[in-house]
C-alpha cells in the first residue's frame, strides 16, 4: 500500500495548481516513477526513494517498482458546503475514501488573486474547511443514530455497540471539535473507523507560499506551524508556483532550479515524507534480478501481514522471512555478501518489520 491523500481548501488558494504541479513533476522526474490519471481529479504517482535505486543497482534488477501514492483533488470548499453549497456533498463524499486530508492554505499575498472571503488568514481558512467537515459528520451521525436506535431497542447488539461509539463523538462535534479528538478505547476503534468520519482522519497542513518564502516560510506559515504543533499534526511549506515550474523540467534542470531557489528537493518529496510520518508508515523492499520493489506498510506490522501485502497466499502459508537490513545490504554488496557476513536473519511470525528491511518470504503452498 501507499496512501491516499485528499487535497482540500477554499477556492483560489492554489489547491488545483499544486495538485497539477505535483503530479506533472512526478511524471517528468523519471520513467521509474510513472504518473497516471485515474479520474480527472485523481492522480497516482510512484514514491521517489533513493534506497530503491541503490538496491536495484546492486542486484542488477531489470525493473524498479516504487510504492504508490494517490492524490485526490477535492473541489474548492465554501461556507455551506456541508449543506450543499458550491459542489458540496458531491465532493465531501470523496474525502471519506482517503487516508489523510491535506488542508491547502493560502499563505501568500497577491492582489491579482481574490480571496473568496476577502482576507489572507490561513488559520481562519483551516477553521472554515474543518467546520464544514464537522457539520457533515454531525449530520451523518445524527441521521445514523436515529436509524440505529430502533434496531438497538429490538436487541441488536451491533447497533448498540455502534451507538455507544457515536455517543462519544456527537458531543465533541456539537462543541465544534473534530472527531479525531474523541477518546476511543482500542476495543471500539474498529467500530469508530467504520463510521468513516471526515474529521477522524489525520490532517496535514500544506502552506502554499510565494516563491521567496519557499525555503524558510513566512509569517503566515509560521502561524500554521504553531497550530500544527499544538494539534500534533504535520505541516509542510510548498510554493505551488515553484512546483509548477519544476513540472516542465528534466531531472538535471530541476536540481539546478532547486539549488537556485535555495531548496534541496521538490515539494512532492517533502509532502510524501510528511504524509508517511502522519500515518506512521514504513517501507520494506523485495530485491532480485527481475525487479526491485518497494512495499509500504503500517509501522508495527508483523512479518506474515507484511507478506500479505504482496499476496494473501504469502500470509496464509507464511513459514519465515529471510531479512537483511538496508544498510547491511548496501555496505556488504548485496544478498551474498550479507549472508557471508552473517547479516541475513531468519525471522518468524512475531517479527515486526522495520523500515528499510530487504525481505524474502518463505511460504507453504
Amino acid at each position: 500500500m501507499g496512501f491516499k491523500c485528499g487535497i482540500v481548501g477554499l477556492p483560489n488558494v492554489g489547491k488545483s495548481t499544486l495538485f497539477n504541479a505535483l503530479t506533472q513533476t512526478a511524471a517528468a522526474e523519471a520513467a521509474n516513477y510513472p504518473f497516471c490519471t485515474i479520474e480527472p481529479n485523481v492522480g497516482e504517482v510512484g514514491v521517489p526513494d533513493e534506497r530503491l535505486e541503490k538496491l536495484a543497482a546492486i542486484a542488477k534488477s531489470k525493473s524498479i517498482i516504487a510504492t504508490r501514492l494517490t492524490f485526490v483533488d477535492i473541489a474548492g470548499l465554501v461556507r455551506g458546503a456541508s449543506q450543499g453549497e458550491g459542489l458540496g456533498n458531491q465532493f465531501l463524499s470523496h474525502i471519506r475514501e482517503v487516508d489523510a486530508i491535506a488542508y491547502v492554505l493560502r499563505c501568500f499575498e497577491d492582489g491579482d488573486i481574490t480571496h473568496v472571503e476577502g482576507r489572507i488568514d490561513p488559520v481562519a481558512d483551516a477553521d472554515t474547511v474543518e467546520t464544514e467537515l464537522m457539520l457533515a459528520d454531525l449530520d451523518s451521525l445524527e441521521r445514523r443514530r436515529t436509524a440505529l436506535e430502533k434496531k438497538a431497542k429490538g436487541g441488536d447488539k451491533e447497533s448498540k455497540a455502534t451507538m455507544a461509539v457515536i455517543d462519544k463523538v456527537l458531543p465533541l462535534l456539537r462543541e465544534g471539535q473534530p472527531a479525531r479528538r474523541a477518546d476511543i478505547p482500542d476495543d471500539e476503534r474498529k467500530t469508530f473507523e467504520m463510521l468513516q468520519l471526515l474529521t477522524a482522519k489525520p490532517v496535514l497542513y500544506v502552506c502554499n507560499v510565494d516563491e521567496a518564502s519557499a525555503s524558510a516560510g513566512n509569517a503566515f506559515s509560521k502561524v500554521v506551524a504553531e497550530r500544527a504543533a499544538a494539534e500534533g499534526a504535520e505541516y509542510v511549506v510548498i510554493s505551488a508556483k515553484i512546483e509548477s515550474e519544476l513540472s516542465g523540467l528534466d531531472a538535471e534542470e530541476s536540481q539546478a532550479f532547486l539549488a537556485e531557489m535555495g531548496l534541496e528537493e521538490a515539494g512532492l518529496n517533502r509532502l510524501i515524507r510528511s504524509g508517511y510520518k502522519l500515518l506512521d508508515l514504513v517501507t520494506y523492499f523485495t530485491v532480485g534480478p527481475k525487479e526491485a520493489r518497494a512495499w509500504t506498510i503500517e509501522s508495527g506490522t508483523k512479518a506474515p501481514q507484511a507478506a500479505g501485502v504482496i499476496h494473501t497466499d504469502f500470509e496464509k502459508g507464511f513459514i519465515r522471512a529471510e531479512t537483511i537490513g538496508y544498510s547491511d545490504y548496501v555496505t556488504l554488496g548485496g544478498e551474498t555478501g550479507a549472508k557471508e557476513a552473517g547479516k541475513m536473519r531468519l525471522e518468524g511470525k512475531e517479527y515486526v518489520v522495520k523500515d528499510g528491511d530487504v525481505m524474502h518470504f518463505r511460504f507453504a503452498n
